[in-house]
């Protein structure tokens, strides 16, 4: 089998780890210059913003699946120009991309369908937004979303009126994320335990993934602003098994059915960010990909054959496939570079990787990195380094993963002391 990896990151990397690992791969291809990825591919050459290049590249090399792993080129169509073509797509059509491409969508789709979520209003003028703050509909904190996609930056918690007043003048009227933060979403501020669900599902049928934790927040305790992701870990205690009822019979079924309802059966990991609360499950989020840093995590359990399992789903096979995960557990580190997620330099040169990987049971995957002219690996982005460790017992899993994270150094380097160390949901 041929594979196409789309996209450049941690997650991205992860992907090709797993694929590689399947005796019926024989190449991967990928459009990157992340310098991990291109250690197990080969080089596409062309632009990878460009959803018709994507495509014809894969028809002319006869490629026989492509993994799509970051959200804009689903919600640009690469799945269906794909499927035009007779190429398989791990991966949803542009119309189900819609549940991660607009926060309004997704919200009027849980809203319509019963599926339970915050209380919300949708504004599209500072006078609406100071509308909905003041005649008492919400009370704060409350969380403010950009209707588009904004590379994570999109979602604001606002503790006070005075905030939530800056942050509608900043997206509506200073246009500071642009297009995307046109039109909002206000919702109330849930409290509760935050969780990713994700599922394979193939249009028809759907299979669960182990639970993963992410740690959105860029310092210890949970504080400092939101990033992409400061590590997650994975593991079997994360979630009693009347919880994960309600969320498939409550959240996950009913969203998959209402997609096939509604004229777009899912094809590709539906991820259901959720909040866990007083009073059950709630869907805060839909992403239709893989998650970043969950990636890391989740797939370090994996014990069968990603590639047949993408397969299936992209050919609408999937209740011919039974994944098999392990027991054991998964942490993974995020190491970011100084100042992100505001401004922070690129260009740091990183040592201590293979050392890093030596010990037992790491994966460094590379999120932000290249290879210099001279053969040196360097930083190109905010997210650096994901590094990885299964084993058997989560504290075990992290402090090798801490272990690892010893033996890097790049210049301005930072990231979480205390990811993994937070078993119960």
């Amino acid at each position: 089998m041929k594979i196409f990896v789309i996209g450049s990151g941690g997650r991205e990397h992860a992907l090709v780890w797993a694929l590689r690992r399947s005796p019926q791969v024989k190449k991967i291809y990928s459009a990157t210059s992340n310098a991990g990825i291109l250690q197990d591919t080969e080089r596409a050459g062309i632009d990878p913003q460009q959803p018709g290049s994507l495509a014809d590249f894969a028809v002319h090399k006869k490629i026989d699946l492509v993994v799509i792993g970051p959200e804009q080129p689903l919600v640009d169509g690469l799945a269906d120009l794909l499927s035009e073509r007779g190429i398989a797509a791990f991966g949803p059509s542009r119309a189900a991309a819609r549940l991660e491409g607009s926060k309004i969508f997704a919200k009027e789709f849980m809203a319509r369908h019963q599926i339970p979520t915050a209380r919300f209003r949708i504004v599209e003028s500072i006078e609406e937004g100071v509308q909905a703050l003041s005649d008492g509909f919400f009370r704060f904190p409350l969380v403010l979303k950009a209707d588009g996609l904004a590379a994570g930056k999109g979602v604001i918690i606002a503790e006070d009126e005075a905030q939530a007043r800056t942050a509608l003048h900043e997206l509506l009227v200073d246009r500071k994320l642009g297009a995307a933060g046109a039109r909002l979403v206000i919702e109330e501020h849930l409290n509760g335990r935050e969780l990713s669900y994700l599922v394979f599902s193939d249009g028809q049928s759907y299979e669960a993934m182990p639970v993963a934790q992410d740690h959105k927040r860029a310092f210890d305790g949970d504080r400092g602003p939101n990033t992409g992701g400061m590590g997650a870990f994975s593991t079997l205690r994360l979630l009693d098994p009347g919880l994960e009822i309600r969320i498939r019979r409550e959240i996950v079924e009913p969203t998959l059915e209402a997609a096939r309802s509604s004229g777009f059966p899912f094809r590709g990991v539906l991820y259901c960010g959720l909040m866990v609360t007083d009073d059950g499950p709630r869907a805060l989020e839909y992403n239709v990909r893989l998650g970043d840093p969950e990636t890391q995590a989740i797939l370090r359990r994996l014990d069968s054959d990603f590639a047949e399992i993408a397969f299936a789903v992209a050919r609408e096979n999937l209740q011919g496939v039974k994944p098999r995960w392990s027991d054991e557990a998964a942490t993974c580190v995020v190491m970011a570079s100084n100042g992100y997620p505001g401004n922070y330099e690129t260009g740091k040169k990183i040592r201590g990787i293979a050392e890093a990987e030596r010990v037992d049971g790491v994966v460094v995957f590379h999120a932000g990195t290249q290879l210099t002219s001279a053969g040196e690996v360097e930083t190109t982005a905010g997210r650096v380094l994901g590094v990885s460790a299964r084993a058997a017992t989560l504290d075990q899993a992290t402090s090798q993963a801490y272990e690892a994270v010893s033996r890097i150094h790049f210049d301005g380097m930072y990231y979480r002391l205390d990811i993994g160390t937070k078993e119960k949901i």
